[in-house]
Order: structure tokens, then C-alpha cells, then sequence
């Protein structure tokens, strides 16, 4: 346990260093935030606060999974790719938007594809491993779901759906990467148990495996960390899509090589009532004309209601560290 103390700490320093370095060069940069006219007013004053603060966690995130862990690394690079792809992705969409200034960023459905042919490369991996398969663990019950041939498009909905609701969760200062945290430690500890239980069964190449994804998890959970110095309100710097895709793709990876993507309901609870409060606005005002919540996301609805800023976020990482407490019951 030591070992991934330090990998924690290592993680949390590097992300401090990073941001020392890399927000004065965005600050520079003029790599600014343009702040919807529509939005609330309180975040009128956020307007120009540097954006694409990802590379500032993502670097160090990477780096540290590849270089620490000592034996079969196969899952912690198929993590590691994941969430460098996802975080590319996200990052040319906010090069878009904030450097060739087109606001929408990249075109929906340059950003469905290239989200596409991530999430089916992992989900591919995953069912052409004899470890993972075609089956899902179902929490609380401690048996597992055969999808077959449905394991695909079932886990590439999931990956995808994963990464868009982290992405809507990065709204308030310090919210994303505060609830990440949490999200990050709890599959910690469930790497732990499964390494743990892998190592009981005598299968060694799976115990490696997990050995090293615990070097991960720890990762990010230290970057999260780090990331929140900056982040936390008022926000020096905003992670962007660069940072948000990058978190959903290193969660779902998670989730995925631990077969418990059916999980992330409750772990990732407060990533879903985020993604179904903007689809649920949606719809109603499509078909009936009226809007359900005040402004959508989640996060937007309790701000109008007069709730400050921070409160939100403490009560949605309240919520995340509840569910997660529950989740870990399961195992």
C-alpha cells in the first residue's frame, strides 16, 4: 500500500508542477473561455479564465501509468490509450473553440465517430479477452450477465454515454474533478479486492494486470487531486473537453477491464443525473414546449434556485461519495 501512496502523492506533485508551468503559458496564450450569454450570470465573471487545463493532468496521468508499473502491463496501457485518445479528441475540440474561435467546436458528427472508434476498439479488446469477455458483473448480486454477441454494442453505449456525462458534470469550479476523485479512490479500493481475489485463484496474469491498474487508478486519483488546487473555486483554470473526455475515457476504461460497467450508475450517479437532466430537458421542451428544470444540467438548475456555487459542488461530491460508500458494499 505504500507503493501507491507514493504514486498518489507523486501524481498530486507532478499536477501542481504541471499547472506552476502551463497556466501562465494558456494565461499567455489568451487561451480563454467565451461564457454563454444564456448561462447563469454568476458566470459572466469566468469569462476569459484559461481553458484546456486537461494536459496539466492528463500528462502526468499517462506518464506515471506507463513508466511506474513493474509487471504485465497490458491493462494499464490499454487504460492509458483510452484516455489519451479521448483526450485528444477533447482536445481538438476546445483547440477549435477557443484558437480557430468557432464556438461549437468540432462538427457533431466528427465528434460521435472519432468518440465511436475509440469506444469499440475497448470494447473489442475487452470481449476478445479471456478475462473479460462477453459478460457484465451485476452489483449487489455478485453474478454475471453473458450479453453476448450484445457485449459490444451494449459496452461501446456505455463507454460513450460515460464519457458525454463526465463532459456535462464539468460546469461548476472544482465540480468534474471533485467528484472524480472520489469516483477514481472507490475503484481503487475495487482493483484492490479484485487483485486480490485474482491472486487467491492463482491466476497470475490477471493479478499482475490488476496490480498495475491499481498504479492507474491511484494516478488519477492524485492528479484529480493536484488538478483541484487549480480548479477548485474560483477556478485559476478550466480542465475543457481536453480534461472532461479524458476522465470519462480513464473511467469507463476502468470500468470495462474490471467487467463492472453496470456499476457506474451508482459509482458514477451524479455523472448520470447530469446526462439524463439535459436529456430530459431536451425532450420535454421538443415535445411539450416547457422546460422541466430551470436550466440544465443539474448543476445550472440548482445555481437559479439561489444556491451558491460551492454548495452545489459539495453537495454533488457528497452525493458521488455516498453512492460510491454504497457501491463498495457490493463487493
Amino acid at each position: 500500500m505504500r507503493y501507491y501512496a507514493t504514486v498518489v502523492i507523486l501524481a498530486f506533485l507532478s499536477t501542481l508542477l504541471m499547472g506552476i508551468l502551463l497556466i501562465p503559458w494558456l494565461r499567455r496564450l489568451k487561451l480563454g473561455q467565451t461564457v454563454r450569454d444564456d448561462g447563469p450570470k454568476t458566470h459572466l465573471s469566468k469569462s476569459g479564465t484559461p481553458q484546456m487545463g486537461g494536459i496539466i493532468f492528463l500528462i502526468p496521468l499517462i506518464l506515471i501509468s506507463l513508466l511506474l508499473p513493474k509487471g504485465n502491463r497490458e491493462y494499464v496501457m490499454v487504460a492509458a490509450i483510452t484516455t489519451a485518445a479521448f483526450g485528444i479528441i477533447g482536445f481538438i475540440d476546445d483547440y477549435i473553440k477557443v484558437v480557430k474561435k468557432r464556438s461549437l467546436g468540432l462538427r457533431g458528427y466528427q465528434k460521435i465517430i472519432s468518440q465511436l472508434v475509440v469506444a469499440v476498439g475497448l470494447a473489442f479488446y475487452a470481449y476478445n479477452n479471456e478475462y473479460i469477455g462477453s459478460s457484465m458483473i451485476i452489483p449487489f448480486l455478485g453474478t454475471e450477465w453473458d450479453l453476448g454477441i450484445f457485449y459490444i454494442p451494449v459496452a461501446v453505449f456505455i463507454i460513450i454515454g460515460t464519457v458525454n456525462s463526465v463532459n456535462l458534470t464539468d460546469g461548476l469550479d472544482g465540480l468534474c474533478s471533485g467528484v472524480t476523485l472520489i469516483v477514481s479512490a472507490t475503484l481503487s479500493i475495487i482493483i484492490t479486492s479484485a487483485w486480490q481475489m485474482a491472486d487467491e485463484q492463482g491466476l497470475s496474469w490477471l493479478a499482475d494486470n490488476y496490480q498495475d491498474l491499481i498504479v492507474f487508478s491511484a494516478a488519477l486519483t492524485g492528479v484529480c487531486l493536484g488538478f483541484l488546487r487549480y480548479n477548485a473555486y474560483p477556478a485559476q483554470v478550466f480542465m475543457g473537453d481536453t480534461g472532461a473526455f479524458g476522465l470519462g475515457g480513464a473511467v469507463s476504461a476502468l470500468s470495462i477491464l474490471l467487467r463492472i460497467p453496470l456499476w457506474l450508475p451508482i459509482i458514477g450517479g451524479v455523472y448520470m443525473a447530469e446526462s439524463i437532466s439535459d436529456i430530459i430537458q431536451v425532450a420535454s421542451f421538443k415535445l411539450r414546449g416547457k422546460r422541466v428544470f430551470k436550466m440544465a444540467p443539474l448543476h445550472h438548475h440548482f445555481e437559479l434556485l439561489g444556491m451558491p456555487e460551492t454548495k452545489v459542488v459539495s453537495m454533488f461530491m457528497i452525493a458521488t461519495a455516498v453512492l460510491c460508500l454504497f457501491a463498495l458494499l457490493s463487493i
